[in-house]
């Protein structure tokens, strides 16, 4: 037939076509609500064995492409261009979520990470709205874990004037983590790209006085829920394992800051990397472990709700989403 050689745009013209002439007439629907401004609110729940892991997003950002050769440690723009087409990336650059996770035990609620408030323009500063809609306030949160002092993940702990925005939270960060942010000669010492990120990171600690508390890289939050270290992001950058029921799910921070690239490419560093190269290695590591030991993997920069398993790829790795669930 002469039909199936119609290019697929010719094939729906057709289709349309057919319809008009068995008498049919297209009429267009009227709509009964005004279009939405805004999509619904960001959280997502998922079940860790006994324990529950609620996704929390913050917002949307991304990255120029104008940006990206100098941001990127290695950056290849031929691979960068096709690794975006294939990702089916919008023009302009490579997006990134801010996304946080709430731990509910049972008996105790942990919040990892915080967001960035307004620290980083008007489309963050969503996590106070999305837990409300999760059904949980901030008087609720009996801990949250700083998986490092950087704005995305720290900013969200202040409020507008610069108080702690949780009021009876107790406030982990790792010890190395403090020490750097609160050192003014490391201030001084630091590259261009981090001299902003010591005020803000001061100005968290400070807020919460009495309720911060210092820990090593390996500490138990609450049970079945421990820090480990993840080095080279920042100087006590941590991730947060959760183990129940023969099942792991791993909050790793910021391993990744662009899905479209860093997968494929775990060698390319991100100029926010305190250790370039030792960020790039303990990518690759955790990737590595990740696929296989098959751990579910929650990335503070990956789509939302950021959950989802890693699998080695003929080009480095790829990230597989877990499906959403409506059963828990």
């Amino acid at each position: 037939m002469d039909g199936m050689n119609l290019p697929r745009r010719g094939l729906l013209l057709g289709s349309l076509a057919g319809v008009a002439a068995l008498g049919g007439t297209i009429i267009p629907a009227g709509a009964a609500v005004p279009r939405a401004t805004e999509q619904a609110p960001g959280f997502y729940r998922h079940r860790v064995g006994d324990i529950e892991v609620t996704a929390l997003l913050d917002g949307n950002l991304a990255f120029p492409d104008a940006a990206l050769p100098n941001l990127f440690q290695r950056y290849d723009a031929a691979i960068g261009t096709r690794l975006k087409a294939e990702a089916f990336d919008a023009p302009g650059g490579v997006p990134l979520a801010v996304n946080a996770f709430l731990v509910n035990t049972g008996s105790r609620l942990v919040l990892v990470d915080a967001g960035a408030a307004a620290a980083l323009g008007p489309a963050l500063g969503q996590i106070p709205r999305n837990l409300r809609a999760a059904g949980v306030t901030l008087q609720d949160i009996d801990a949250v874990v700083l998986t490092h002092l950087h704005r995305d993940h720290a900013a969200g702990m202040l409020t507008a004037d610069g108080a702690a925005l949780f009021p009876r939270a107790e406030v982990l960060v790792a010890e190395a983590e403090a020490a750097y942010w609160s050192d003014t000669g490391e201030e001084t010492r630091a590259p261009a790209p981090l001299s902003p990120f010591f005020g803000p990171a001061r100005a968290v600690l400070a807020a919460y006085g009495n309720r911060l508390r210092r820990i090593g890289t390996e500490t138990e939050v609450a049970p079945g829920v421990r820090t480990l270290a993840i080095p080279g992001h920042t100087p006590g950058h941590l991730g947060v394992h959760v183990a129940s029921g023969g099942a792991q799910f791993l909050m790793w921070g910021d391993v990744v800051h662009s899905q479209t690239l860093q997968f494929a490419r775990p060698d390319w560093s991100i100029s926010f990397d305190s250790d370039p190269d030792l960020a790039a290695r303990t990518r690759t590591r955790i990737f590595d472990m990740a696929a296989t030991d098959r751990i579910v993997i929650a990335g503070s920069h990956l789509g939302f709700p950021g959950i989802g398993h890693v699998a080695r790829r003929s080009e480095g790795y790829g990230f597989v989403p877990a499906m959403w669930r409506s059963p828990l």
